[in-house]
């Protein structure tokens, strides 16, 4: 279904591959002078009067006013609506780099094409019907997923399965309007023609449990698709940075056996069992008269109020000291795994003094050997979701849509409200239904605005 929304005549045209050198660089034209674009500054390696559709042909881009060859390429021609925008699509496989990129640009726009704005293929591939809004959302959480399990979330919903859900859901509402819009017509009759009991069964059943579904999947799916902040603290020399180092599996921070060697916030992104994590190594937490070091103390403590999760990591070498306990006071509300490393050179009694010190069992570990990683991240994992495994759920609407799931979920509570009234006022049953339907329309785009367009297509990148 094509949004009722201007269709853009124009041709568009960016560089579609990352910036810097590269093996290819591809630059995407989309709209009506794309074929006129092709023959201007294409040259194939054998004279074509046709360009078939989605072929590729090889030959050279040409300055069409100097005739000097700017470089070697391939071309595909995709005639509408065969295409990603459903208009005619030329796309131009170069050799990357940036001036021979930017050249062939400028001989693009030079022919005919304008530059193409953040998200505006997309944007017209929306537009023209070849997706509907919360698939053209998932084109931008494919493109920014930063683990498999939020790519997995991304292209489920680029297939169409949060769409499939909403019109189920939509389809039950519209039969019932079409109900209470009959008792509307012949009130005489309203109470028959609404049978009470068995919409309120519909409304529950079929449209407020669904609902309440998919809310309930967008809170699970949010920390596979945007992670969680684990903060890596305690005193100085307890092993943060060997910690870091191990669980990225590189040399991140530095490591000496000075204590207060890190100094200031260190954060790198990883995947601990599934999860994208933000990784946050901080300062040791103990007074200082160092003013550099006390900076970082006062960051380290800043980071410790944001994080998800704080890894309090101890010194098994050595027994407990009253300086632990006062930092373990700071965290023990949060959400926290305790932990103890250097358990490689600790003794058995020492380390049961540190089982005795923490109210719960901690994550015994040796970070320089890397023993007790997989342990922390199931740990690390298990405070996050409550569970000791989870699996991403099938479909994880973003906030927007959620946010829409809620408003429509907020409607059809009123509804059955007023369904347990004596004779309810099919008038009020039918505002509710359309705000719940006007609601859930708001997903799929088939109600929308040209701000709420604009505030969704400027998050993407140029040439998507």
């Amino acid at each position: 279904m094509t949004p009722a929304l201007s269709r853009t005549e124009d041709t568009i045209a960016a560089i579609a591959t990352p910036p810097g050198p590269g093996a290819i660089g591809v630059i995407k034209v989309s709209g009506p002078e794309s074929e006129a674009i092709l023959r201007r500054i294409f040259r194939p390696a054998r004279p074509r009067e046709h360009f078939e559709s989605h072929r590729l042909y090889y030959g050279h881009i040409v300055d069409p006013e100097t005739g000097e060859t700017v470089d070697e390429v391939l071309v595909a021609l995709m005639r509408a609506p065969r295409s990603y925008t459903r208009e005619d699509v030329l796309e131009i496989y170069a050799h990357s780099g940036y001036r021979v990129l930017t050249r062939i640009l400028e001989l693009v726009l030079a022919s005919g094409a304008r530059p193409a704005e953040p998200g505006e293929f997309t944007r017209r591939a929306f537009l023209n019907g070849r997706l509907d809004l919360a698939q053209a959302e998932a084109v931008q959480e494919i493109i920014t997923a930063r683990s498999d399990s939020a790519l997995r979330l991304a292209l489920g919903q680029l297939s169409g399965k949060l769409s499939e859900r909403v019109h189920r859901v939509r389809e039950v509402l519209l039969d019932l309007l079409a109900v209470v819009e009959a008792a509307v017509d012949f009130p005489e009759e309203d109470l028959e023609i609404l049978a009470p009991p068995e919409m309120r069964r519909r409304l529950a059943e079929e449209v407020l449990k669904p609902l309440h579904g998919l809310i309930r999947a967008s809170r699970e799916g949010r920390i596979f698709r945007e992670g969680i902040a684990v903060v890596l603290a305690g005193r100085p020399n307890v092993g943060k940075s060997s910690l870091l180092n191990a669980l990225l599996r590189e040399e991140r921070a530095i490591v000496t056996p000075v204590p207060g060697t890190t100094r200031d916030v260190i954060e790198e992104t990883a995947q601990i069992a599934g999860l994208p994590v933000r990784l946050i190594d901080t300062a040791g937490l103990r007074e200082t008269t160092d003013r550099v070091e006390a900076l970082g103390v006062a960051r380290a403590r800043e980071k410790l109020r944001a994080a998800d999760v704080v890894v309090f990591l101890v010194d098994g070498s050595r027994p407990p000291e009253e300086a632990d306990r006062r930092l373990y006071e700071e965290v023990r509300d949060r959400p926290h795994v305790p932990a103890v490393n250097k358990i490689d050179i600790a003794s058995g009694e020492t380390l049961e003094s540190w089982r005795s010190f923490f109210p719960e069992e901690p994550v015994f570990l040796s970070a320089l050997e890397g023993t007790g990683l997989s342990e922390l991240s199931r740990r690390i994992f298990r405070v996050v979701t409550g569970q000791a495994a989870l699996e991403p759920p099938e479909i994880a609407p973003n906030l927007r849509q959620k946010a829409a799931l809620e408003r429509a979920a907020q409607a059809v509570e009123r509804a059955l409200a007023l369904l347990e009234k004596h004779e309810p006022l099919p008038e009020l049953l039918s505002v509710e239904i359309r705000e719940a339907l006007s609601a859930l329309s708001e997903i799929t785009g088939e109600v929308t605005t040209e701000d709420l367009l604009d505030k969704i297509f400027t998050q993407f990148c140029i040439g998507k």
